[in-house]
């Protein structure tokens, strides 16, 4: 078996990396699963009914380890981001939302996430781990890099200030599917 530990994040500027058997965000109900959010599921963003319609609850707002690079999905309705592990070389700390959600919405939950997007592991920048949205690879050839704005909704937030400053009827590029 291949040895993968090169792709654990390192702990801050220490060198050292992340423990192989990290520790989920806190003890869960065995009726319940931690998912990470970084797109259009997170609070205030047109899928977060998604979640609490099926009873999710926020635990907290946070950031990935520095092993991520997220990229805007073009032609996706409503606009999604990607988010791809890429390991601590390339990666960045990406913001992300942790939901409780009741395992008993878990499964309608995932059959309506389309592709390329996926439910993974994500590392979190604390050393622990959550279920999350993750997107396959080959989506983001042809993709928007986004990863130096930090998180989606601060992306969001460079388009709109972008057109204001272009000011009104102004042509903003976005990418295809915006």
């Amino acid at each position: 078996m291949k040895d993968l530990s090169s792709l654990r994040p390192l702990l801050g500027g220490t060198g050292t990396r992340y423990p192989a058997e990290s520790a989920a965000v806190r003890e869960m109900p065995s009726d319940r699963i931690l998912i990470a959010v970084a797109g259009a599921h997170l609070s205030g963003e047109p899928l977060n009914h998604q979640l609490t319609d099926r009873g999710a609850r926020l635990v907290r707002k946070t950031k990935t380890a520095p092993s991520y690079q997220l990229f805007a999905l073009p032609g996706t309705s409503p606009p999604k981001p990607g988010l791809v592990r890429v390991g601590c070389e390339t990666g960045r700390s990406i913001d992300v939302e942790v939901w409780d959600m009741p395992l008993s919405g878990f499964g309608g939950f995932i059959d309506e996430i389309p592709p390329p997007l996926t439910i993974g592991t994500v590392h979190l920048s604390d050393g622990r781990v959550a279920k999350g949205f993750l997107c396959e690879e080959v989506a983001v050839r042809d993709a928007l890099n986004i990863s130096e704005f930090g998180g989606w909704k601060a992306y969001l937030k460079s388009l709109t200030i972008s057109a204001e400053w272009k000011g009104p009827g102004a042509t903003v590029f976005e990418p295809s599917g915006f």
